[in-house]
Formats: structure tokens, C-alpha cells, sequence
């Protein structure tokens, strides 16, 4: 496949439980990206990254490891924002050279999600104020609003939202890619526990969530909903279609 209107690299920004990982699956299906998973969470989260086979220990590191990689052959990466990561945000050459997209999903959804793996969740690793500040930041920084996916779009239209987001960013629509065979990736080794969703599947999917707790009603998730829906709802108002 030609690479020729492929970016040099290419970011996709997720609060946790947005299903970046299918996303990031589909991509992995393309074949024509390398591909990095979570490597800021990683560092955020273990101390350290692992990056074609370097250990990584800081965020200008990474920085220049991604730099690295992407001079050889065009990257994709997708990250959470369940922390916040300043080294990105204060490198404004990063946030030119770099394509930065988003994807997000409605709170009252990942909220749960995160809560039905992670009971003892902080509010800010609901994540959709630190994705905010970053799509201000580049948009700041380049004058381009970033394109932003909503999950849900994904779900109930794969292949106009996938299509749509392609030709946001001149790269060939690959339909083939929408489809995959079960099982986990190496890639999402560290992580396994939040990703066995995307392992089970074989497409965008969406999975039964029926049991999970009622966010409105939950005397502490609540407040974490009540205090990222504005940033939630501000980042799907600019979405592919809205």
C-alpha cells in the first residue's frame, strides 16, 4: 500500500474505556503503521517503557524515541489520558509535527467500564479533562481543530465513522481492516485486564454492560461524572458528523 498521504506519525487520544483498543486494533489490521500501545500511560503507570527494545524512563525520552521510529516508517500510537502528561503538552514541535486525533464516549459508559475493573478509580483517571486540555493545546498550537470519533459512532456505524475519520485525514480507507480475528496482542501485554473485550471480539462491538453500576445513582461517581460531562460533551460536539 502507498504511503505517500501517510502522516509521519500518527496519535490517537482516548479517555480510558472509549474503546481506543478496537480502534488500535483496526489499525494493527491495516498493516501499514507501526505501532506503539500506551506508551505514555506505560511510563506513567510502571515507571518505565519498553520501545523497540529500549527502556524509556521519562517523557523527552519517549518523545525521541517516537521521533526515531517514525523516521523510519510511519507510526500510530493511541494513549489514555488517565494522567495527565506535560512533557507532550510542553512540546509544541511534537504537537505540529504529529497528527493528533481523539476519540471519546459517553462518561456514564466508561465510568462504569473503569469502575467494573478498577473499583478503587480517582476522578481524574476518568480522564476526559486531560483529554480536553490536550485537544485545546493542539488546536492552540497548530490552528487546526484535531478530529475527534465518538465511540458510539463507531458502534452503530463502522464503516461511515472509519471512512470518515480516513478521509479527515487523507489516508486510503482500508474496509478489510474493519474485521479481525480473536485473541490478545503482544502489544497490550502490560494491560492485559482492561483489553480482554477487544481480545473476544472480531469487530467494533457493543458489549452488555447491563450489570455494571448505576453512575447517576453512586454516591462517589456521581460527582466524577457531574465533573467530566462538560468536558465530554464540549470534545463530541466537534466529532466526525455532528
Amino acid at each position: 500500500m502507498s504511503q505517500v498521504h501517510l502522516p509521519r506519525i500518527l496519535a490517537l487520544w482516548s479517555a480510558p474505556r472509549c474503546r481506543s483498543t478496537a480502534f488500535f486494533r483496526m489499525m494493527a489490521e491495516r498493516g501499514d503503521f507501526q505501532l506503539l500501545h500506551e506508551p505514555f500511560s506505560y511510563l506513567a503507570e510502571f515507571g518505565s517503557v519498553e520501545v523497540a527494545g529500549e527502556r524509556i524512563g521519562s517523557e523527552p525520552d519517549l518523545l525521541a524515541a517516537i521521533r526515531r521510529l517514525a523516521a523510519e516508517q510511519p507510526l500510530f500510537f493511541k494513549d489514555t489520558t488517565d494522567e495527565r502528561y506535560p512533557g507532550v503538552l510542553a512540546d509544541t514541535g511534537f504537537l505540529r509535527e504529529a497528527r493528533h486525533t481523539f476519540i471519546v464516549r459517553d462518561p456514564v459508559e466508561t465510568i462504569a467500564s473503569y469502575y467494573a475493573i478498577n473499583p478503587e478509580v480517582k476522578i481524574h483517571q476518568i480522564g476526559f479533562e486531560a483529554q480536553y486540555e490536550l485537544f485545546q493545546r493542539i488546536w492552540e498550537i497548530t490552528g487546526e481543530r484535531p478530529v475527534v470519533v465518538d465511540a458510539g459512532d463507531l458502534v452503530a456505524a463502522p464503516e461511515q465513522t472509519v471512512k470518515a475519520y480516513c478521509d479527515a485525514l487523507s489516508l486510503p480507507y482500508v474496509a478489510e481492516a474493519l474485521s479481525w480475528n480473536e485473541g490478545s496482542r503482544g502489544e497490550w501485554a502490560p494491560s492485559e485486564k482492561w483489553h480482554k473485550d477487544v481480545s473476544n471480539s472480531r469487530g467494533f462491538e457493543a458489549k452488555s454492560g447491563g450489570d455494571r453500576v448505576d453512575v447517576r445513582n453512586h454516591p462517589v461517581l456521581a460527582s466524577y461524572l457531574e465533573h467530566h460531562l462538560p468536558f465530554y460533551r464540549e470534545l463530541s460536539s466537534h466529532r466526525l458528523g455532528a
